[in-house]
């Protein structure tokens, strides 16, 4: 069967050919490929990671049926069973931080099965979020953060967790190899030009997965039905002059712990119509 995008509409066609790696959708499908991500979690770490065991993207993540759920781009594992868990985040929603930290507690507790209480049992766990802005402001292309000692700053606590904020948009590049700036460049603009500029193989295997991508009829069909779905809810919100009162009331529901389910039960709304809303304004 040829692959091609003819049954899709000139306008989804042209948003999935010039979308970049900074997209959600095309970040989290890009990551589905074992080798693309192995790519990706290396350059991100700077070091040769091989990634062994993987999970679905935009994995939900719930420890209990009371707590809310976390919603994650990707979940990977190294051969020495170092977790990394991986997010594309392409609006400043002014909670970031905090948001790591809640998602670091949710998965933190799934590792472990009901009743252990060996902690040392726990993974070590890398979060690097992604984001096309500068979150702290200082022109860094990378934020790493560990506990340590206010009082002995060179005590760290050896807990096993680590965040890291990646800024595509950084300006000490001084502090990192080619290939890592050539990456940035890359999530920027995801192009032909830029993959082939590069001398790394990691990218241009990555570049490689983005193609296949935007050449799939169904991923073009994916990404399609995901548009229409927002755009519906968005056309019925306007019409009855509530979208914004609809994203705000999901905003509040989420906050207190309701899942998508229950939030689209109690708003008399579709549940996919709720979950597209939720991801698109980067809710969940």
């Amino acid at each position: 069967m040829q692959n091609n995008l003819t049954a899709i509409p000139a306008e989804i066609k042209t948003k999935l050919d010039n979308m970049n790696l900074t997209d959600r959708f095309l970040f989290s499908e890009t990551a589905e490929d074992s080798e693309a991500y192995q790519a990706m979690v290396s350059i991100f770490m700077e070091e040769d990671i091989a990634v062994v065991n993987w999970t679905e993207t935009e994995k939900e993540l719930r420890i209990s049926p009371q707590l809310r759920a976390v919603r994650l781009d990707v979940i990977g594992s190294d051969e020495f069973g170092r977790l990394y868990q991986t997010e594309m985040q392409n609006r400043n929603t002014n909670n970031l931080p905090k948001r790591s930290r809640y998602y670091q507690g949710q998965i933190d507790v799934s590792l472990l099965p009901p009743g252990c209480k060996d902690f040392n049992k726990l993974n070590d766990v890398t979060m690097i979020l992604v984001t096309p802005f500068d979150i702290f402001g200082y022109g860094l292309y990378k934020y790493t953060f560990e506990e340590q000692c206010l009082e002995i700053p060179e005590l760290k606590l050896e807990d096993g967790a680590k965040r890291i904020f990646i800024n595509t948009h950084g300006n000490n590049s001084q502090k990192f190899t080619k290939e890592f700036l050539d990456f940035m460049d890359y999530l920027n603009c995801s192009t032909d030009i830029i993959a082939e500029k590069s001398e790394s193989t990691k990218i241009r295997k990555i570049h490689n997965v983005v193609q296949r991508i935007r050449k799939s009829e169904k991923m073009g069909v994916k990404y399609m039905q995901r548009w229409e779905e927002l755009e519906y809810a968005r056309d019925d919100g306007r019409e009855e002059g509530r979208y914004g009162l609809l994203l705000e009331k999901i905003e509040r529901k989420l906050e207190k712990g309701k899942s998508i389910e229950q939030i689209a039960d109690e708003l008399d709304e579709d549940v996919e119509t709720i979950r597209e809303i939720a991801i698109e304004s980067q809710l969940i």
